[in-house]
C-alpha cells in the first residue's frame, strides 16, 4: 500500500498503485465552505471502502456535527492531472488522498503541515516518512504499502521443491525457476511493464538483495551513488531476467494492473512482486490461490553484503490543502480517516495492511503473518525515494532495457542526470 507503510507507490506512482483501482465519480468539485469539507480520492466509490468511510464519517460527525463531508471519487488514471489543475487554480478539495512518496512530495507547496494536529497519532500509526518532506508531515497514513515477493506453494510442490524453503541466493533462485518451468510449464516471474511500473517493484524488491544496508540507507536519504557497481547490478539483473526467459511473455505489453497479477493467480507464473494493500495482494490472490498455498519470500541474495528485507512505506494517506477555510477541522477529518475503528474495516474488507499498528491481523493467514513479521526489519522501498519525474523516465528506460534497445550504462547515466536535477 515506508516511510514505514507501502505500494505503496504502490506504487510509487504505481505505489499507489498500490491502490490503483479507479472509481467512477464526479471529476471536479469546488472546495468546501465553513460548514462543508470536500474530499478527493480514488477509493470512495469502491464497495470495499464503504464500511471504512462510514465509520470515518461517523467519527468525524461526533466531533463536528454541523460540518458535512462530500467525497468525490476521481478516476485514478487522471487523478494527479486533475489535482494539478486544481492546484494551479488555487482552489479545489479541502482534503486530498495521496500515494506516499514522490506524488505527495512533489505537491507539498499546496499542502498544510499537519504535525501540530496529529501528534497524538504518532505512536499508533506507522508509515509517516512517506508523507514527510523537509521534516514536516503533510498527510496522515491510512495503509502501509510494500512489495512482498509472493509465490505459489502448489507449483513448488508439483515441481518437487520444498515450499517452506524458497531460495535465499540468486543462483539457487535461478535454478529453482528452471525446475519450476521444466516440471510445471509455469514461468518464474509474472511481470507487467506496459506502464513502466514493473521496474519500480523490481528495484525495491530485488534491490534489497543487491545493495548493502548502508547503501539502502544512503539511497533513501538522497545520497544515491548511480556510479556504484551495485546500483548498475540491479538494472543489469532486470535485463538478465528477461534474457534468461524468467519473465512471463510480453512483459512490455502486459499491464501490471491487473493482467500481470492474473498471470500469477492462474498459476502461469510461480512468483510475482505484489503489494501489501489494495490490489495485487494477499487478499486479492486468495480467490484463486488458497491462503495456505500462498507463500511470501524475501529477495534472494545477489551480491555479498546484502541483507534482503521487506521494502515498505506509507501507502496512501490524506493531506489538507492550503486553501481550506478551517485547517483544524480539515485535520480532524484526516484523523477520523485514520482512526482505529475505520482502519479495522479497511483491513477486513479491502485486505489493506492498515497503518494502525494496534490492529490484530492474526486471522489473515500465513502470508499476512509473514508480511507483518517482516515489517520490523523492513526498510523504505527504494523507488519511493525517487521523484515522479525520475520514475517516469525509469519506466521508459526499463522498457528499452527489456527490448534490448539501450544499454545498462546508458540507462543508469540518464537516471542519474534526472535524479540529480531534482
Amino acid at each position: 500500500m515506508k516511510q514505514r507503510t507501502v505500494v505503496s507507490t504502490v506504487l510509487v506512482a504505481a505505489l499507489a498503485l498500490a491502490g490503483c483501482g479507479s472509481a467512477a465519480g464526479t471529476r471536479s468539485s469546488p472546495g468546501g465552505s465553513a460548514g462543508k469539507l470536500v474530499v478527493w480520492d480514488w477509493k470512495s466509490g469502491e464497495p470495499t471502502a464503504a464500511a471504512y468511510l462510514q465509520k470515518a464519517k461517523a467519527d468525524f460527525a461526533r466531533k463536528h456535527p454541523d460540518v458535512t463531508v462530500e467525497f468525490v471519487a476521481q478516476p485514478y488514471e487522471q487523478y494527479y492531472t486533475l489535482l494539478g489543475t486544481a492546484i494551479q487554480a488555487g482552489k479545489g478539495p479541502d482534503v486530498i488522498l495521496f500515494n506516499g512518496g514522490g506524488q505527495l512530495r512533489d505537491r507539498t507547496d499546496a499542502l498544510l503541515p499537519l504535525d501540530e494536529y496529529v501528534a497524538e497519532d504518532r505512536q499508533r500509526l506507522a508509515g509517516w516518512e512517506a508523507f514527510t518532506k523537509g521534516g514536516k508531515t503533510y498527510a496522515g497514513p491510512v495503509t502501509l504499502q510494500g512489495h512482498p515477493i509472493y509465490y505459489n506453494r502448489t507449483l513448488y510442490d508439483k515441481a518437487g521443491l520444498d515450499p517452506a524453503k524458497p531460495a535465499t541466493t540468486w543462483p539457487e533462485f535461478v535454478a529453482n525457476c528452471a525446475t519450476l518451468t521444466q516440471r510445471t510449464g509455469a514461468k518464474c516471474l509474472a511481470l507487467g511493464n506496459k506502464e513502466g511500473f514493473g521496474i519500480q517493484f523490481f528495484l525495491s524488491a530485488f534491490g534489497t538483495g543487491v545493495l548493502t544496508p548502508q547503501e539502502q540507507d544512503a539511497w533513501i536519504a538522497g545520497k544515491r551513488d548511480w556510479t556504484s557497481p551495485h546500483v548498475k547490478r540491479i538494472f543489469a539483473l532486470w535485463k538478465e531476467t528477461q534474457d534468461a526467459k524468467l519473465n512471463s511473455d510480453g512483459a512490455n505489453s502486459t499491464a501490471m494492473f491487473n493482467d500481470a497479477f492474473a498471470i500469477f493467480q492462474s498459476a502461469k507464473a510461480a512468483h510475482v512482486i505484489g503489494l501489501m494493500s489494495d490490489v495485487g495482494h494477499w487478499k486479492d490472490f486468495s480467490e484463486f490461490v488458497p491462503a495456505e498455498k500462498l507463500g511470501v519470500m524475501r529477495a534472494p541474495v545477489v551480491e555479498p553484503g546484502a541483507t534482503p528485507n521487506l521494502p515498505f512505506d506509507g501507502g496512501i494517506g490524506y493531506g489538507v490543502a492550503t486553501w481550506t477555510k478551517d485547517p483544524k477541522v480539515a485535520a480532524d477529518l484526516v484523523r477520523s480517516l485514520t482512526s482505529t475503528d475505520a482502519l479495522k474495516s479497511f483491513y477486513a474488507d479491502a485486505g489493506a495492511i492498515a497503518a494502525d499498528t494496534t490492529i490484530d491481523v492474526s486471522q489473515g493467514g500465513p502470508a499476512v503473518a509473514t508480511i507483518v513479521a517482516d515489517l520490523k526489519a523492513g526498510k523504505p522501498a527504494l523507488h519511493v525515494a525517487l521523484s515522479s519525474k525520475t520514475l517516469d523516465l525509469m519506466g521508459r528506460l526499463s522498457q528499452q532495457l527489456l527490448s534490448g534497445s539501450i544499454s545498462v550504462d546508458e540507462a543508469v547515466k540518464q537516471l542519474a542526470a534526472s535524479d540529480q536535477a531534482g
